[in-house]
């Protein structure tokens, strides 16, 4: 054995070939500090070894690498830009050290090949992948560019062009895809990985393949003519700006740096990407998405724990309530493997869920992401039925009828009583208490809620609400059987609107009083999309929810919290609601909906809504208008945090991401408020908080602020 460490290994082989295997002690392999620290010690012993010929790269694990260990980015990204380059220099250097190595080296990859272990792979001169591997650069999705070399190589392997739609859509790649591109250089069955490999290096070694020219072009400047590098890198700058907007800053610097270091060597070249990656990390973009990241790892990791703590397996489903709420559930449990029963008082009903789980398939089907077998399998798998005796034998149900309490609960007490005795019961609703709800079932500790948004296909929160007499055995149950579907569910305690709807609505509080001082709603829906980054602004995401709905939760807001979230007089939402406007239900809200002349949907400042607000216009600057919206509702999410309503600032944000479409390249609103920094957002606040409690900061808040304290502290722990 040249080397053993806890990551990494070198062992001489027959025939001068050195086995340098990556073998974590974790469950999958990733670069840290350590294994960069004994990756060296692999290459000093591979230089020293007189008898090495050639080197096998390969993993011990189901995935060769999966990246860098992200974990260490947050703290080490704190450091200056001028620390930040030696930092990534150094790992950058002993990728170089590896490729320089003056034998031949093969790897062979299977399973995940990313980040840095797509790296890895570009720093060996042959490429030999199974049928298994996904390979890619994703750090763009992490606002970062790569930073081991991927800029450099990658480029050199494949052409600027190719290379550029690599790192700034950050995909993963199959092996066919990756094979035609030229980043691979033979894909084989699984069981002929390391033959092939073997088989390739063993060649090189005799001389059968010119290593070294292989090897060159990546030591050298990139061969394009300068009429070739204007197209390439104009034609790519122009693609990502439009779909990457100023918001995402990652695919374009990364762009730059490639056409920056097309002239240049290796060397040159690395000592751009060096400085690009610092830059980067610095961002608030890059905190933000690598905290994101960070954070989707806490609620899937807590998807995992119920799982595998949940004493209840859920096989086969029901769903009360055939509307498009109901098919959407039926079809998401359905499409995901969990058969499920449709139940529903009318043929009428039960065809509208039935048409919109066939809908959804059609659509897939159409963009050829199923097959027709597929399509009649998701279809099977969902039961209509008109009586309770179709759910007898389920193991879990989701009341997903009208959103009364008295209908909700007389329709959970029939079916308690037509269920098994260990069936769960779950409501799928968006404002009744779950404990009120409780009062009409005799197996309290059996149900909780289970909200989910819609379009519930595309939408990837479900809320798991915990009633006071909820059972931990019940809420593991639902949450994995949410993450069967394919969700990403987060456990929330009962309360007003729950969590989500508890820090919206004081955000749309913010905008009616907005209007009623004389805001235009359109000027404030361009400041909230264009400049902080929302999907919608507050007037049309209110008439997609729905006005009629928007001011019936309104209402059980202000009784839940009713010296915080009083009813406003004239709030804007009532006045549309009492002229019988619904937004998009009925074609009139805030906008005016229609077709133009070729079909297209139109969307259009409506009127009579300005006629009915009758207040005189008045201009805000953006930085007041993302103020008076944007406080009251991290005020709440602090608030919930504070309460326990929430687990913790990784939930309260993936919440808001998941649920809401909370911009995800401010992080969410616990990331975005300790971006802005505590004190600085406790001043802006306090600016207004003469216009009510909803702008007045909690004192805990301020506490975190005066003690210097995070929000995120307790979460790293629980990651």
């Amino acid at each position: 054995m040249l080397f053993q460490g806890k990551s990494l290994s070198a062992e001489l082989l027959d025939a001068g070939v050195v086995e340098f295997k990556f073998d974590a002690e974790g469950s999958v392999n990733k670069f840290d500090q350590e294994t960069f620290k004994e990756f060296i010690a692999v290459i000093d012993a591979i230089k020293q070894c007189k008898d090495a010929k050639g080197v096998l790269v390969t993993s011990a694990k189901s995935n060769f690498i999966v990246g860098a260990d992200i974990t260490e980015f947050l703290e080490t990204f704190k450091k200056p830009v001028d620390e930040l380059i030696p930092w990534i220099k150094h790992g950058s250097d002993v990728f170089d050290a590896f490729e320089d190595l003056d034998i031949p080296t093969v790897v062979a990859l299977n399973g995940f090949a990313l980040g840095g272990g797509c790296e890895m792979s570009l720093a060996c001169d042959y490429r030999i992948a199974d049928t298994t591997v996904s390979i890619g650069l994703p750090e763009v999705k992490l606002g970062l560019m790569p930073g081991f070399g991927g800029t450099v190589r990658l480029p050199r392997v494949i052409g600027a062009d190719n290379a550029i739609e690599w790192m700034s859509t950050g995909k993963a790649f199959k092996p066919a895809q990756a094979l035609a591109t030229g980043v691979l250089d033979a894909v084989v069955e699984p069981e002929q990985l390391r033959i092939a490999a073997l088989s390739t290096l063993h060649e090189a070694i005799a001389g059968k393949l010119d290593w070294r020219a292989k090897r060159q072009p990546k030591l050298s400047p990139l061969t394009l003519s300068a009429t070739e590098k204007v197209m390439t890198f104009n034609t790519c700058k122009g693609m990502v700006a439009a779909k990457a907007g100023k918001h995402y800053p990652a695919p374009m610097a990364t762009i730059n740096v490639i056409e920056a270091a097309a002239d240049l060597d290796r060397s040159g070249a690395m000592a751009l990407e060096n400085e690009g990656f610092a830059t980067l990390a610095k961002t608030e973009a890059a905190t933000a998405q690598i905290g994101l990241f960070l954070a989707d790892q806490v609620v899937k990791g807590k998807a995992k724990k119920a799982s595998k703590l949940a004493t209840k397996q859920v096989d086969r489903a029901a769903v009360l309530g055939a509307g498009i709420m109901g098919g959407g559930i039926a079809y998401q449990s359905a499409y995901k493997g969990t058969p499920i029963v449709m139940k529903d008082i009318n043929n009428e009903a039960l065809d509208l869920g039935l048409s919109t789980a066939a809908g959804i398939l059609t659509k897939l089907a159409d963009r050829g992401r199923i097959n027709a077998k597929k399509l009649a399998d998701v279809l099977n798998n969902i039961t209509p039925t008109l009586s309770y005796e179709g759910v007898k034998d389920v193991d879990i149900v989701v009341e997903a009828v009208v959103e009364n309490p008295k209908v909700k609960g007389m329709v959970l007490a029939e079916v308690e009583a037509a269920v098994a005795e260990d069936a769960i019961l779950t409501s799928n609703t968006s404002t009744i208490s779950i404990d009120l709800l409780a009062q009409s079932v005799k197996r309290k500790d059996k149900f909780c809620g289970m909200h989910f948004f819609n379009p519930v296909h595309k939408m990837p929160l479900v809320e798991v609400i915990r009633g006071k007499d909820t059972s931990d055995e019940t809420v593991a149950a639902v949450v994995a059987y949410a993450a069967k579907m394919g969700k990403s569910p987060i456990v929330v305690n009962d309360c007003p609107g729950f969590y989500i709807n508890r820090v919206l609505f004081p955000y749309f509080a913010g905008f009616s009083q907005l209007v009623l001082e004389g805001a235009d709603f359109t000027a404030v829906d361009k400041v909230m999309e264009k400049q902080f980054g929302w999907p919608m602004g507050p007037a049309y995401l209110l008439d997609v929810v729905g006005i009629d709905t928007a001011d019936h939760c309104t209402g059980v807001m202000s009784e839940g919290f009713p010296t915080r979230m009083a009813k406003i007089e004239n709030d804007p939402v009532s006045k549309l609601y009492q002229a019988n406007c619904y937004g998009q239900k009925n074609g009139h809200g805030f906008y005016d909906y229609g077709k133009d002349k070729r079909g297209k949907p139109t969307k259009v400042a409506s009127e009579n809504a300005y006629q009915l607000f009758a207040v005189e216009k008045k201009d805000f600057t953006s930085e007041e208008i993302i103020a008076r919206l944007m406080v009251p509702m991290v005020n709440e999410v602090v608030r919930c945090l504070e309460e326990g309503v929430v687990g913790s600032a990784a939930e309260a944000d993936m919440g808001l991401i998941y649920g809401l479409g909370f911009p995800p390249f401010r992080g969410g609103p616990i990331r975005y408020l300790e971006t802005l920094g505590l004190t600085n957002f406790i001043a802006m606040a306090d600016k207004y908080a003469h216009l009510g409690e909803i702008y007045q900061v909690t004192d805990g808040l301020r506490n975190m602020a005066a003690e210097g304290k995070s929000y995120f502290s307790t979460d790293v722990k629980t990651a």
